[in-house]
């Protein structure tokens, strides 16, 4: 089946189309009914009467965008109408959603007519948050964007026009600082003289490209203004005439320093690249086929080409996905009246120094593993990386509050987490520990330093504040390898070869000596980082430890065990996952430690695991799983969680609720567990989940995770008697942060 009759099936299947509309409060109930319409709906109907503004408060509004198209310039598709043009513009609301969880309403009008569509939107202005004008001909589309900014009190915003304009400017900045340029002095050639081409000149220019140096071309050849004297070129191509000679492409682009193409495929050559300054930048973003071809183009000379294309499947790809969900974001969250240059502006700057930061593993695997370091062939962010959304919007809400067209006031840390929090419960939960651990930073040990992805972490975390990281191996190496990474820090490093360990063979001699180990093998054992690491942590030169990367999770455990052991009141150490899904949050445990465990290490397990829950400011309610329902089936593995339910609800320290033995859907169905078993200690669902062998435990979070959508933090090791977390051998370089957070806040509690 080719790609047509794919995208038809996907289509026309089951509902039709791409979106939907679903509720964001309960219905189940004659209460809820009448709250969300009569009688209730009155109370806030009434509300907004008296004062408009509070519909932003009453009613979806404020996350409300209208996608407006009028099908008279589909890219790719060309003039193809109004009711043609709704896959697009359905599309269009799928990606508002998806990055920055915008709703949207697409409305395709059936009028040609300028003054029509102008009061056709204006009339809706109180529906919506925002405007996105799509795929609406030039040169009509300046004007209906111009009237309908000026009569609005709302943004409006023509993505065909600025969305180009501002990645291709972040991508400008990043290029010319690579080529050495300077943006005043650089020449710059337009192919192409509508509404991108515009609306990407002006931008330019508010980057700092002089409008002097700017040439812009059309079908007839270069726009001059003894063109615009003779023909009959609307005032938009007017804007970019210039007193030179006439000529065409090739003319133009000679000398130049940057090509930009927003015209069509195939009329650039590479004689006309070879005609360009040294280390030119080539932005070919005519869709589905580039003005010249990217292998074209990097061939057709021997110094750096910097190229950027509209296409995904070569680097550097000029994707508006980019620029306007985030936009869109920043300008509804402060109630913009108008998207304006600073706020343009400010995006395409976020952007380039977000190209800049270490890319995060999750981006580099939806690539296929290639590699992507700011540089010639990495200029702009790719647009699965979720780091835009926190990056880019609150860039644009400050330049809408500092230029004044901003309603309300945000403080930006606050809002950074609650954009980190719409991109999943987990980034929400780990914000507050990583909010204590920048409060009071510690110490944290890496095991496996010159490992490239404890680097990476270590460099976040200094970046971020959240620890002081000390990487264990070989320095050359890991120096090497920070300078190829472009990581500007200068962490501090422990090798094992150029090291004095004699204190730490000596300690390690001290614990281990009637365990069989002899002063000669303590003396080896500290050249490994594991034990090396794990005695640090244990004489205080460290106050935490993360291990685990390269090797299996009991040998990783063992050094730590051996060495620190666990906590003074704890005999057992287990490992627990924090599982977040879009309404709920649970702790399992245990799922790396215990394999057959007693009540008394359920017990113990148990009061670690609410211990830990509250460093993540949840208060526990744990519960004892088991196939059985408070005795209901009368076996030793019932009796088990049984005992320990009992054990814990008879500790005076274990002050939080708990109950068991209970199934699985007892724990978390509220109706079960109420409805059914009313006497139960639980008065809500439980969030401690506490699994009666290590073999449910596992299969239980991974099954969780992987069929129930949702996302892990962990393993994090409890129990220990001073902070060690043994990282699971594939990690991301973001789980590692995640579990140095972790470490850090469980050393501020030592």
């Amino acid at each position: 089946m080719g790609l047509d009759e794919d995208a038809l099936d996907y289509h026309s299947s089951d509902p039709p189309g791409k979106i939907e509309i679903s509720t964001t409060k309960p219905t189940n109930t004659q209460r809820d009914l009448s709250l969300a319409y009569s009688p209730g709906v009155a109370a806030p109907c009434r509300a907004i009467e008296e004062d408009v503004d509070d519909a932003f408060k009453y009613t979806a509004r404020g996350n409300l965008v209208a996608v407006v198209s009028d099908g008279s310039a589909v890219l790719g598709l060309g003039d193809i109408g109004p009711e043609a043009s709704k896959p697009v513009m359905e599309g269009k609301g799928v990606l508002f959603k998806r990055f920055a969880d915008i709703d949207v309403f697409d409305l395709e009008l059936d009028t040609s007519d300028t003054e029509g569509m102008i009061q056709a939107v204006s009339a809706m202005e109180p529906t919506f948050g925002g405007i996105n004008l799509e795929d609406i001909g030039a040169p009509a589309c300046f004007e209906i964007e111009r009237q309908l900014g000026d009569a609005l009190d709302i943004p409006v915003f023509h993505d065909d026009q600025h969305g180009t304009a501002i990645i291709s400017g972040a991508a400008l900045l990043n290029a010319a600082d690579i080529a050495g340029k300077d943006l005043s002095e650089m020449e710059v050639v337009f192919s192409g003289a509508g509404a991108s081409a515009v609306a990407s000149a002006r931008f330019y220019v508010s980057l700092g490209v002089d409008k002097e140096n700017i040439v812009m071309c059309d079908s007839g050849g270069i726009i001059t203004e003894d063109r615009v004297e003779h023909e009959d070129l609307n005032r938009y191509k007017a804007e970019f005439a210039r007193d030179i000679p006439g000529g065409d492409l090739a003319d133009a682009m000679a000398g130049a320093d940057v090509f930009v193409g927003l015209s069509v495929g195939g009329i650039v050559d590479q004689e006309m690249v070879r005609s360009m300054a040294d280390d030119p930048i080539i932005f070919a973003m005519a869709n589905p086929d580039p003005e010249i071809g990217y292998e074209e183009a990097k061939n057709a000379r021997d110094d750096t080409v910097i190229m950027a294309t509209g296409r995904s499947d070569y680097p550097n790809q000029v994707n508006n996905v980019l620029g306007f969900p985030f936009i869109f974001r920043g300008a509804l969250d402060v109630r913009a009246t108008d998207i304006n240059e600073e706020m343009k502006v400010a995006a395409a700057e976020a952007l380039a120094d977000l190209a800049r930061q270490d890319v995060p593993d999750a981006v580099v695997k939806a690539y296929g593993d290639q590699p992507l370091q700011f540089g010639p062939d990495y200029i702009i962010p790719k647009p699965v990386d979720p780091r835009v959304l926190f990056e880019v919007t609150p860039a644009v809400a400050e330049a809408a509050m500092e230029s004044g067209v901003a309603r309300t006031s945000l403080d930006m840390d606050t809002y950074v987490e609650t954009l980190e929090a719409r991109l999943g419960k987990s980034r929400e939960m780990m914000r507050v520990v990583l909010n204590k651990a920048k409060s009071d930073p510690k110490r944290v040990v890496l095991s496996e330093g010159d490992d490239e992805k404890m680097i990476r972490a270590a460099y976040q975390m200094t970046d971020q504040g959240i620890a002081e990281p000390i990487l264990l191996g070989d320095r050359d190496r890991i120096e090497a390898i920070r300078e190829t990474l472009g990581l500007s820090f200068e962490p501090e490093i422990v090798d094992p070869s150029e090291s004095d360990l004699e204190k730490y063979a000596d300690r390690l001699y001290e614990i281990r000596k009637r365990k069989g180990i002899t002063r000669r093998e303590a003396g080896e054992l500290v050249e490994d980082g594991n034990y090396l690491g794990s005695v640090m942590v244990e004489t205080g030169d460290a106050d935490a430890m993360l291990t685990g990367l390269t090797h299996h999770y009991p040998s990783a455990l063992r050094p730590p065990l051996q060495v620190i052991g666990t906590a003074p009141d704890a005999d057992y150490a287990a490992g627990v996952y924090l599982l977040t899904f879009k309404n709920r949050i649970v702790f399992c445990a245990d799922t790396t430690v215990n394999t057959d465990p007693s009540e008394e290490v359920l017990t113990e397990v148990t009061k670690h695991t609410a211990e830990l829950a509250r460093r993540f400011n949840v208060e526990p309610r744990a519960a004892l799983l088991s196939y059985s329902n408070f005795g209901s089936v009368d076996t030793e593995g019932a009796r088990t969680p049984r005992k320990a339910a009992g054990m814990l609800r008879d500790d005076p320290e274990a002050d939080f609720p708990v109950d068991g033995e209970m199934q699985a859907d007892t724990a978390v169905v509220e109706d079960i567990l109420q409805g059914t078993y009313e006497f139960s200690d639980l008065e809500d669902p439980a969030n401690v989940l506490v699994f009666p062998n290590l073999e449910a435990g596992n299969i239980g979070y991974k099954l969780l995770q992987r069929l129930g959508g949702a996302e892990a933090i962990g393993p994090m090791l409890v129990g220990m008697d001073k902070p060690v977390h043994v990282i699971q051998r594939g990690d991301e370089v973001k789980d590692i942060v995640n579990l140095a957070g972790v470490a850090v806040v469980d050393a501020q509690q030592e």
